[in-house]
């Protein structure tokens, strides 16, 4: 058997179709698009490069893109206030502040200063107990993404088996939290849960995120099951010359692909759905805040 592939770009696509065309509405009836500014501390590449995209498919969605760029000599205090000016400001709907900071800073000092109502990476205090408490607010983009996916993919979750792998408040807690909303039974294991592969065998749905290389084997995975792999990691990839690297996830591809039912690739799985649902909920967020409706 083979795995049905989950195109995460193709679905990420449509999310953003729809944000954009959710845009267009609101900005007939009330005539000022949602607004997103992005904190860019450091020149660090890989940042760079997702702030670019980032920047792109907020402007592709008719919203308003704005970017902060700061030295990565900036100090703690002069990054703290630029975010509590961003958090003042009226016209920015969601601030994102790039991750992770350069050493040197600490990024849960900046974090609290971001107003709860412009968290659109969901991962201030406030957001955090909202998801936890069950009520209405800016959730974590990558495991959101990974529950669209899952959706899209299987219908209805009710009554599914999830095991996340991995308890980073990023991704692996919240995912777990948001697949419980979905009225799944969710295992929240690690890299330490004893005997580990067949905690991963009992998974109807296995999301890997502990950022580890093909650390999950074929052997691992549920005959059939669905796999969302949370991991980019980049390794040597000699057969294309010295110095040569590639992306992988946490998953071996290749085995568990003979073995699931359904598998995102890396890269172009869960990646792409990030900035999607960074574009929810910066629409959520400006309609939230600004007494906006759409339709």
């Amino acid at each position: 058997m083979s795995a049905r592939i989950i195109d995460g770009k193709a679905i990420a696509e449509a999310v953003d179709q729809e944000v954009a065309r959710d845009v267009e509405s609101l900005v007939q009836t009330y005539g000022a698009p949602p607004c997103l500014c992005v904190v860019l501390v450091g020149d660090d590449p890989a940042s760079q490069v997702y702030v670019r995209n980032k920047g792109r498919r907020t402007q592709a969605a008719g919203m308003i893109s704005r970017e902060i760029k700061l030295p990565a000599s900036v100090s703690q205090a002069e990054l703290e206030s630029q975010v509590k000016a961003l958090s003042a400001d009226p016209d920015v709907d969601g601030i994102l502040v790039q991750l992770p900071l350069p050493a040197g800073l600490n990024s849960d000092a900046v974090i609290a200063c971001i107003d709860p109502a412009k968290d659109v990476d969901g991962l201030t205090e406030v957001s955090a107990g909202r998801l936890v408490l069950g009520r209405l607010g800016l959730r974590p983009c990558t495991p959101t993404g990974c529950i669209i996916l899952a959706k899209r993919t299987l219908g209805d979750l009710k009554g599914a088996h999830v095991v996340v792998v991995g308890r980073s408040i990023l991704v692996g807690k919240p995912a777990g939290l948001l697949f419980l909303a979905e009225d799944c039974t969710v295992t929240l294991a690690h890299s330490r849960t004893r005997d580990l592969a067949s905690v991963c065998r009992s998974a109807d749905i296995l999301v890997p995120a502990v950022g580890r290389p093909e650390m999950i084997k074929g052997a691992w995975v549920k005959p059939g099951a669905t796999v969302i792999d949370v991991g980019i990691n980049r390794v040597d990839n000699p057969a294309k010359g010295p110095g040569a690297t590639r992306l992988v996830g946490d998953v071996a591809y290749e085995e568990a692909f003979e073995v699931a039912g359904a598998i995102t690739p890396v890269p172009g799985g869960v990646g792409p759905m990030t900035i999607a649902c960074l574009l929810q909920n910066t629409l959520q967020a400006a309609c939230a805040r600004r007494g906006w409706s759409v339709g």
